[in-house]
């Protein structure tokens, strides 16, 4: 917990995994919004900006993801540990990646939330945010996660949401209710 003049901030990662277009950035976006509003330190780490910026250079083999995952997951602690609400959509498609990440948090007394945006792929190929469904459907990339390339579940995430059937908005009101239960909101 950090103290910031009389008010005291926990800060928290709140890890958001789920295929490519199932909403995880939305979520994020419109979650750190109310965040925000209520006067929470909030930064967003785009799984796309950080692979821009941060992690320029890396492909997506198995090796690549994990190290991609683990340098996002370095900087969300750091920020988490110094009283922000770090919110990462990501897709981060394996599980032992993502265990890491939860561990390091874990070792640095750090709060950590997992949320499995749970979208079907079908509805994610329909939704096509980036064209990756189409690419891949002509041909022209390949390792698409969900696709040709796993995706692992999570299997106790601390909240699962199914965003093809509710709106983003009570997307983000689910999280914002797990966070408030928690004492995180």
């Amino acid at each position: 917990m950090t103290i910031l003049g009389d008010k005291h901030v926990t800060g928290a990662t709140i890890w958001l995994t789920g295929l490519p277009s199932a909403g995880k950035t939305t979520i994020a976006y419109a979650l750190a919004e109310r965040l925000r509003a209520e006067g929470h330190r909030t930064e967003v780490l785009d799984g796309d900006e950080i692979r821009e910026f941060l992690s320029a250079g890396l492909g997506f083999s198995r090796e690549d993801r994990h190290t991609n995952v683990q340098r996002i997951g370095f900087v969300a602690e750091l920020l988490a540990s110094n009283g922000v609400k770090a919110l990462v959509p990501v897709i981060a498609p394996y599980e032992d990646s993502r265990e890491a990440v939860r561990k390091r948090h874990a070792a640095e007394g750090t709060e950590y939330v997992e949320v499995h945006v749970a979208t079907p792929v079908e509805v994610c190929s329909v939704r096509d945010v980036k064209g990756l469904y189409a690419k891949q459907a002509a041909g022209e990339i390949s390792g698409l996660t969900g696709v040709d390339d796993p995706y692992e579940e999570p299997q106790s995430p601390d909240l699962r949401i199914e965003s093809h059937q509710q709106t983003v908005q009570e997307s983000a009101a689910a999280l914002h209710a797990l966070l408030t239960e928690r004492g995180l909101a």
